[in-house]
This record gives C-alpha cells, structure tokens and sequence, in this order.
C-alpha cells in the first residue's frame, strides 16, 4: 500500500478535516423539532427541513475543492 495514491485530488476548503460530528448534532436537532411539529401541530403537512434548522455555512469546512496534481504532487498521497 506504499504506493497507493488518490485518483482525484478533492479536498476541504477550510480547516476542518471532518464534518461528521456537526451533521450527526444538526440531524438530532432536525429529528427533535419533527417530533414536536408532530405531537403538537394538528396540520402535519408542514414539517421543518433541514436546511430551515442547521446552517452549512458555519460548519467546519466550506464545500470541497478539486486541486491540480500538478501542482500539488504531495497531496495525491493517500
């Protein structure tokens, strides 16, 4: 596996590594409010979504970005 290398060179355009831990918390907060909007509201038609309660933007990274292997030789390193 020494010589084993990305086939495409994506990555994270912030500092964060990993968004894992910030989506599994915005998922509990969506599934908590889902489960109050159905125990209290007779019209279950209108249920909140995701994106109405968790905001992307002020998660730990801001989207992925492809980086040229040219340029970036080191990176494609697994």
């Amino acid at each position: 596996m020494s010589r084993s290398r990305k086939k495409t060179l994506i990555g994270g355009v912030a500092v964060g590594r990993s968004e894992r831990h910030e989506k599994r918390l915005a998922n509990r907060k969506a599934q908590c409010h889902v489960r109050v909007a159905l125990a209290t509201d007779s019209n279950r038609d209108v249920l909140p979504h995701l994106r109405e309660i968790s905001n992307v933007w002020t998660m730990a990274k801001d989207g992925k970005h492809y980086f040229d292997p040219y340029l970036y030789p080191k990176e494609m390193r697994k």
